[in-house]
């Protein structure tokens, strides 16, 4: 099949949706079809043969991502001199939903995801008054296309009570070659001054408002309270770094890092955090377990998916934060605890293979209809 994938973040910028879009991108192609990529132009930008570039600017208030303007009149132009069999727009941004125009008055069958809590965000960003207009928008735009993907059931059924449509299930992967326990680099642990028997307490994840990040720094204080020789280690970047830095001297952040080197670091720590309440799924949760290191996360998403508790995790109840705290110092002060855990981790999702969510994403775009002019209706609720 030709397929065509909007989006407006793709490596080489860092975060979930970026990362699980390429990774998309790249089994479809394994599969053998012939995969195009519409995403903005970020700087020092060269596209790839697959890559069409557009133009795009930097969100307000966080510089380190981007987004995409329309661009309805050049798709429609290339669409029709290379008609895709199907489209997936990833993001609902101006040039996602220029995209999903484009698709609908060309008649091309169009499926959306839902990848970002855009409608609770608005809250982190002084934006509360205009949840409702978030959602709205959101609710507009994946009513012009034919599906909804979503990575949990719990997220499909939220969506479905909200009233959007035909909201299909996509589940997530992740590369467990590429995420490796075999990656443990005693190395790199004396460069961070970690002895044998350190305990290195790791997160990683954009540092941004909605990440709940002084919960982390208040779990990790709780660690080394509980085990002086616990480190805390953040990778990541984001408009908090530096006030968390200045905040929190005894958390060492590296910045972002990218490939290998990350892979090194998650196989090299020992405990990983995951404090946000505010995630579609927690790719960073698989990413940890894959790399057997024993994750503390509320009880949603990948956390609730994949980790089963005392067997090879530790799951709060969200909006818990004492417990999640409470958990953190336990693996601090109970080495055997954290052994089992670590030793379960990788063996839990070893199985989940990106090719196979490929493969069900192409099952799903077969299903829909081949006359996509008309938009699917949804019918706005309150909530």
């Amino acid at each position: 099949m030709r397929i065509a994938i909007v989006t407006e973040t793709y490596p080489p910028e860092i975060n979930g949706v970026a990362l699980t879009v390429k990774s998309l991108a790249d089994s479809l192609m394994a599969l053998g079809h012939q995969v195009s990529v519409v995403r903005p132009r970020q700087l020092d930008d060269q596209a790839q043969a697959h890559e069409i570039l557009v133009r795009g600017a930097s969100l307000p208030r966080y510089p380190g991502l981007r987004f995409g303007w329309p661009a309805g009149g050049r798709l429609k132009k290339i669409w029709r001199e290379q008609r895709p069999d199907g489209i997936y727009i990833a993001t609902e941004g101006p040039l996602g939903f220029s995209a999903a125009r484009a698709a609908r008055a060309l008649g091309i069958p169009a499926v959306s995801g839902f990848h970002t809590r855009f409608d609770s965000y608005s809250e982190f960003y002084g934006l509360r008054a205009l949840r409702g207009w978030v959602e709205w928008h959101l609710k507009r735009l994946h009513g012009m296309t034919m599906a909804t993907l979503v990575p949990t059931v719990e997220l499909q059924s939220e969506l479905e009570s909200a009233g959007f449509k035909n909201v299909r299930l996509l589940a997530r992967a992740v590369d467990v070659e590429q995420f490796d326990s075999a990656r443990r680099s005693m190395a790199w642990r004396e460069s961070m001054g970690l002895a044998e028997r350190d305990c290195c307490a790791l997160h990683v994840g954009r540092l941004a408002p909605e990440k709940n990040l002084d919960l982390l720094a208040r779990s990790f204080a709780e660690m080394v309270r509980a085990n002086p020789r616990v480190k805390c280690i953040v990778v990541g970047d984001g408009p908090e770094r530096a006030r968390m830095q200045a905040q929190y001297p005894f958390i060492q952040f590296l910045g972002l890092k990218r490939g290998n080197e990350l892979a090194e670091i998650y196989a090299s720590a020992d405990v990983f955090l995951f404090p946000s309440e505010t995630e579609t799924f927690g790719n960073v949760t698989l990413e940890a377990l894959a790399s057997e290191l024993a994750v503390v996360a509320f009880d949603y998403g990948a956390a609730h998916l994949h980790i089963k508790h005392s067997k090879n995790g530790l799951l709060a109840a969200r909006g818990d934060p004492a417990r999640f705290i409470e958990l953190a110092g336990l693996l601090a002060h109970e080495p055997a605890l954290l052994t089992t855990l670590r030793q379960a981790a990788r063996q839990s999702i070893r199985a989940l293979k990106p090719i196979t969510v490929a493969e069900r994403f192409i099952s799903i775009l077969k299903e829909q209809p081949h006359d996509a002019t008309e938009p699917r209706t949804q019918t706005l609720s309150a909530r």
